[in-house]
């Protein structure tokens, strides 16, 4: 059967429920994996998601900051919250998705990292160097099995020279600095993550799905960054069917600066 496994760095989900909403009755995603929820466990908006059809919803979140959560049409099992931060911060959450053999869905939100690319100066980078680590090691230390599974989320890298508006302007830039597109690389290869855009839209095209909030008319600058991914284990890569980015969301109403990502999976 044909599955739709979203991502979506929403940047507040109560504060943007109104596109999330929009979003959810225009493309019906089976699976919708928000990242940045920023709101405590007790205070997530449950009856608004289940009036959208999410009657089975799992979350890992904290008050005012990061925040991850899985919305699904399907019932969902197994679910595994936060190996991969040393910080403890609310940055991932697994969970089987279906009966039987089902998939295993990994939502992640990789800390940005701050201004400065120097770990020796820069906390905030380093714990993103650390966490990308652990996401490396997460094949041998079973936290994330290449065996039919998905990994989604805002990775907040732009790994390719067309996943952002100018690889020379941008690579002393935090999200595409050489040191993060190997760690990155390192993350990839450990699994043998199939990227999904980029199977269905070629390497060659520039490929956005963030635009700053700085710029005053983001759409005509389009400097935008590929921060969002959907990966999938070598074992789906023939079930993958079409992808999506819905550049349109970054024009609503009160937008996040990221904007969804979809792919169908036929299992």
């Amino acid at each position: 059967m044909p599955i739709t496994i979203a991502s979506w760095n929403i940047n507040s989900v109560r504060l943007r429920m109104p596109i999330v909403k929009r979003f959810a009755e225009a493309a019906r995603p089976d699976v919708l994996c928000l990242q940045e929820t920023k709101v405590r466990d007790e205070d997530f908006p449950f009856s608004d998601l289940r009036d959208l059809g999410y009657n089975h919803i799992e979350i890992s979140g904290q008050k005012g900051y990061h925040g991850v959560a899985i919305l699904s049409r399907f019932p969902l099992s197994d679910v595994v919250r936060g190996p991969f931060c040393r910080e403890g911060h609310a940055r991932h959450i697994a969970a089987r998705v279906g009966a039987g053999a089902g998939v295993t869905v990994h939502n992640f939100y990789v800390p940005a990292g701050g201004d400065e690319p120097d770990p020796a100066i820069n906390p905030k980078f380093d714990h993103k160097l650390h966490f990308l680590g652990r996401m490396s090691d997460g094949p041998k230390e079973r936290h994330l099995l290449p065996e039919r599974a998905v990994v989604v989320g805002d990775l907040n890298i732009a790994p390719l020279e067309t996943d952002v508006w100018s690889h020379k302007a941008l690579l002393k830039v935090v999200s595409h600095t050489p040191v993060e597109v190997e760690a990155f690389g390192r993350v990839q290869a450990a699994g043998g993550w199939v990227d999904a855009l980029r199977e269905r839209i070629p390497p060659a095209e520039k490929l956005y799905t963030w635009w700053s909030y700085r710029s005053p008319d983001w759409a005509a600058a389009d400097k935008g960054r590929r921060l969002d991914h959907v990966w999938l284990s070598p074992d789906l890569r023939q079930d993958l069917g079409a992808v999506t980015v819905f550049k349109e969301a970054r024009g609503w109403d009160k937008p996040s600066d990221h904007v969804p990502v979809m792919a169908e999976l036929r299992i």
